[in-house]
């Protein structure tokens, strides 16, 4: 149902009435009712499903995001909602995403230490600026921005951050330490020198989720195999005790080595702190001097060059960190009970390269102060707070949005493409018709109200999307059930999820993002533009180099794509014209064909007459009638040409006085009537009559052939010596 359809509406009004129009503008999901039986049945096996899929999911991205699980499941409640109720597309579901999660962690990273308060604090600031982004492009009905993005560059763009979003993923299959430094593909390498180091229980889990998620898309796929894989590994952990923890004071190591190593790792993290400390609070003074002008120039000079010596000293601060914190993962600990009953640990030895580890082995996971964390197991979600997330007006830092606002933007508009390509594709046998606007105001109304409630940046998710157009749902109201469904996980469920190994919800997360892969599309973009697929491959390139700022290997994308747009603009299609045996027109140089007559030139181009590339307009017909010493006058068949600037039309003037001067005079064929219009304006008109336009190209022709003689009936070789054309 549309608002055009006049269905009655209490008090009398109609749907079509401006009235009711108006209602359905501002709340359109009225158009989902009224409801049958049928499309509620639809709608509630459609948003079961979901959940089933949006629960582990969620858990999943929001440490991809950097940010506790829990966080992932307040994405998953209100911003849903609020999407499905304004957004556009019914069968669309919105929430956590893998690209998004990912590029948030990687714009914040640089200005807080994941896992923190402040880093939980931007991470919502950062959803409350793509929200407010999203609702000012569909207010102001600025949908076709997503337009700069190419489709190479996407493609290229996803298939690279399907990849570094996947491989990061690796050290929690295999456990191991993994640094976040600004370099993606350094980290993974470290990653890659640990695999002798994996610990193998770990990595059984993983392929164990992997095999039945795997085995049951192929042999059931309506079965959701990603829950089964969540029950069956949940379930082996807690029984085989997968988690095995103890916190221990560093005097219950006895190994004055170890201890020394351990408490040098305690002091680098103190120090790692205490200059995050420093350099916010240099930063904090350098906004304030800026706000003072020029009258504290000097001091603010001075400020900078603190600011860039501890940002240098973090970065060799955290190497040393992580350095350590390998090296205390391969230390193998043996448990032992003092002499007065409490545990101690004393080192069994180093675990040899290439020896994985297994249960039972003591390490040291992690170091706080004086305590000491061994565990002798794997990793799992551990306690997840219960309970809905609270109302919280979202901690705004001043000083950051600025350098956040370009993620933002980015993050905006490519979150935005993942909603509108699913939309399409579902669209396109639903039939349903997509309003980008609007649901950009959906999007953008989800991110700003999920800020409020916790809740990190969202989208539109491609494989929930899909899930729900295969399961039949028919309105938003599916997506307002799974998330009603995640809003019971919260209050009752989350003491279940507790024993949830991490490598299973790594490998949810691959299954995701390898699933967005599209090598074929490349190889026919190769096929189909080389200057747009080089662009393509240019941009997967950049977003691997430049790992975890994915936002920056777009922006290469799109500076490449708008640098290509003005090269073809300055330079367009300009090719002098012969004529094929059966009498069709076609460029002599590219179809080997002799030209039309040897007293007059026949130049086709195909582009607009603007300050962009007129100089390059002047050059083809000078150029053309250089290769033509006996041309009398030049033809130019303008049906490409869509409009003529204030540039172009003096442009014309010139060329035309010029050609005067050179006794040659000059003609236009097939114009449209704008362009024509601007010629009868302007002073060039004076230069080139009326009769010098002719409205088809071959009353052109027959009249310049009358007018200048026969076409020519030698086949001659002429050279080409207009460069491009």
């Amino acid at each position: 149902m549309t608002p055009e359809t006049a269905l009655p509406r209490p008090g009398g009004t109609t749907a079509a009435s401006p009235r009711a129009a108006l209602l359905f503008r501002l709340f359109p999901f009225l158009a989902w009712f009224p409801m049958s039986r049928e499309t509620l049945r639809a709608d509630l096996v459609a948003g079961i499903t979901v959940t089933l899929i949006l629960v582990p999911q969620s858990m999943a991205y929001a440490q991809l995001a950097g940010l506790p699980v829990v966080y992932g499941l307040y994405a998953s409640f209100l911003p849903v909602i609020v999407a499905s109720l304004w957004g556009s597309m019914r069968q669309l579901h919105s929430g956590p995403t893998a690209m998004l999660s990912l590029m948030s962690a990687a714009a914040l990273i640089p200005f807080a230490g994941v896992g923190t308060e402040q880093f939980i604090a931007l991470s919502i600031m950062l959803a409350l600026m793509v929200g407010v982004l999203r609702l000012a492009l569909g207010l102001f009905r600025l949908g076709l921005l997503v337009n700069i993005l190419s489709h190479p560059v996407i493609i290229g763009f996803t298939n690279a951050a399907a990849l570094v979003i996947g491989f990061s993923q690796i050290n929690k299959l295999i456990n191991v330490p993994m640094s976040r430094t600004e370099y993606f593909l350094l980290d993974l390498w470290g990653v890659v020198q640990q695999l002798g180091s994996a610990h193998w229980p770990t990595l059984v889990f993983g392929l164990a989720a992997f095999a039945i998620v795997f085995g049951l898309q192929k042999v059931a796929a309506r079965i959701p195999g990603i829950l089964v894989a969540i029950v069956i590994t949940t379930l082996a952990s807690y029984w085989v005790g997968f988690e095995r923890t103890s916190n221990i004071p560093v005097e219950a190591v006895r190994d004055p080595d170890l201890q020394a190593q351990i408490v040098q790792f305690s002091g680098i993290k103190e120090q790692i702190k205490q200059n995050a400390d420093a350099l916010r609070d240099l930063q904090t003074e350098l906004s304030k001097l800026e706000e003072q002008g020029e009258a504290s120039l000097l001091r603010q000079m001075e400020i900078k060059s603190r600011i860039e010596q501890y940002k240098a000293r973090a970065k060799l601060l955290e190497q040393e960190a992580f350095k350590l914190r390998v090296y205390l993962h391969r230390v193998d600990l043996a448990r032992e009970t003092a002499t007065d009953g409490s545990a101690a640990f004393v080192v069994a030895g180093h675990m040899p390269e290439g020896e994985p580890l297994g249960m039972g082995h003591w390490r040291v996971s992690s170091v706080e102060g004086s305590k000491v964390k061994l565990t002798g197991g794997g990793e799992v979600v551990g306690a997840i707070p219960a309970g809905l997330p609270g109302f919280q007006v979202p901690q705004i830092d001043w000083k950051l949005v600025l350098p956040l606002l370009p993620a933002a933007l980015i993050m905006a508009l490519l979150g935005f493409i993942e909603a509108t390509s699913i939309s399409k594709a579902i669209s396109a046998k639903t039939g349903q018709r997509i309003n980008t606007n609007r649901e950009l105001v959906g999007q953008g109304l989800a991110n700003i109200v999920g800020s409020f409630f916790h809740a990190y940046v969202v989208s539109g998710s491609f494989s929930r999307s899909a899930v729900a157009a295969r399961e039949g749902a028919r309105t938003g109201l599916f997506a307002i059930i799974s998330a009603l469904g995640v809003m019971l996980v919260i209050l009752f469920f989350t003491p279940l999820l507790y024993h949830l190994p991490q490598a299973v919800l790594a490998v949810i997360i691959m299954f995701a993002v390898f699933g967005l892969i599209r090598v074929k599309a490349l190889i026919y973009a190769w096929k189909v533009n080389r200057a747009d697929a080089v662009i393509g491959f240019a941009t997967f390139l950049a977003t691997l180099v430049m790992a975890p700022a994915l936002a920056n290997g777009i922006l290469v994308g799109v500076a490449l794509t708008v640098g290509l747009f003005l090269l073809r603009s300055m330079r367009p299609r300009a090719e002098v014209l012969g004529r094929h045996p059966d009498g069709a027109l076609g460029g002599i140089d590219t179809h080997g064909l002799q030209a039309i007559s040897e007293y007059f030139v026949v130049l086709r181009f195909d582009g607009s007459l603007n300050f962009v590339n007129v100089a390059y307009f002047e050059e083809a017909v000078l150029q053309a009638l250089k290769r033509f010493s006996q041309a009398k006058a030049i033809l130019v068949i303008g049906n490409g040409i869509n409009d003529v600037d204030v540039s172009g039309e003096e442009k014309l003037h010139s060329l035309a006085l010029q050609l005067r001067d050179m006794d040659v005079a000059l003609y236009f064929s097939s114009l449209k009537q704008q362009v024509v219009s601007a010629i009868a304006k302007g002073e060039v008109s004076a230069v080139i009559p009326a009769d010098h336009i002719f409205k088809t190209k071959e009353l052109a022709l027959t009249a310049m052939a009358a007018r200048y003689g026969n076409y020519v009936d030698d086949v001659r070789s002429i050279q080409p010596t207009l460069s491009g054309v």
